[in-house]
């Protein structure tokens, strides 16, 4: 066993300096992070009380943002819908990452007739639009976020799958992993502790940079009210609820909303673009 260890390349680990547009974008996905996580505890106000008397406010000591069209504080309601916004398609990425890898790893090393079974599933699955799918689902089952995040995280296999499955076909080629099979060493075995670790890194550039198209799908259904509903402060459903407004001349809601859902989804294309390099070695 020694010896077959050996023989196995290790990844690269880069050193030097990170790209400092990588380290303010992983401040910035970090901070929305933290407000996801301790949204109700930051608000300033509760996002969902109302105030008939106090509508589209513009910004004040007591409302940073100022209000919306019931009244509602806008920066409590961004803080608190940070949370909604952000699990769902970390959810998504989540299952489509951990399937993905799985599917890419078994049609990697079995090859032959299941390879090509995956590889047209994936095609035939590649051929319907994320968005279009999620929305069918939504409504035949109800407005929701449930439908759509299964609709999406199978929507986004052919993502992760593909890109995996050929850098798993390259690794299940290489000389250690003959070395450890003719050693005996379980198949499971080296699944776990020598083809997916040097696998990491391509699949979490992956669910970084695809977080972010999630993201936009999620807010998309939300917009469209197939996914949160009323009064949920989630960003998607702050953007279509603020829309009347705008022609009034009121368009905070919608525009805050907005910034916030372009801040996050730029910070994690950023932030995996910056992943990859340094990971990976590739060019900008």
């Amino acid at each position: 066993m020694p010896a077959a260890l050996s023989t196995r390349p290790r990844a690269k680990r880069r050193t030097g300096r990170i790209d400092p547009l990588t380290l303010v974008a992983g401040g910035v996905v970090a901070l929305f992070v933290l407000l996801a996580l301790l949204g109700p505890l930051l608000a300033p106000h509760d996002p969902n009380a109302v105030d008939p008397l106090n509508v589209n406010a513009g910004p004040s000591g007591a409302h940073w943002l100022g209000t919306d069209d019931t009244g509602r504080d806008l920066l409590s309601r961004l803080i608190a819908g940070a949370r909604a916004t952000l699990a769902a398609p970390a959810a998504v990425i989540a299952v489509s990452t951990a399937l993905g890898t799985l599917l890419a790893l078994t049609a990697a090393w079995f090859g032959g007739w299941l390879d090509r079974f995956v590889s047209g599933a994936l095609d035939v699955v590649f051929g319907f639009p994320g968005l279009i799918l999620a929305v069918l689902v939504a409504a035949v089952f109800g407005a929701g976020l449930t439908a759509p995040i299964v609709a999406l995280s199978i929507a986004y296999l052919p993502l992760i799958t593909r890109v995996v499955r050929s850098a798993a076909i390259k690794e299940r080629h290489l000389p250690y992993v003959a070395a450890l099979q003719l050693l005996g060493a379980p198949t499971a075995r080296i699944w776990l502790r020598h083809l997916l670790p040097n696998l990491l890194p391509l699949v979490l550039v992956q669910a970084t940079i695809g977080f972010g198209y999630a993201l936009l799908d999620v807010a998309a259904i939300s917009f469209l009210g197939l996914g949160s509903q009323p009064p949920d402060p989630e960003w998607g459903l702050m953007v279509a609820n603020g829309a009347p407004s705008i022609l009034a001349g009121q368009p905070q809601q919608s525009l805050y909303a907005g910034i916030a859902i372009l801040v996050v989804v730029v910070a994690f294309n950023l932030l995996g673009t910056g992943l990859s390099r340094r990971l990976l070695g590739e060019s900008a």
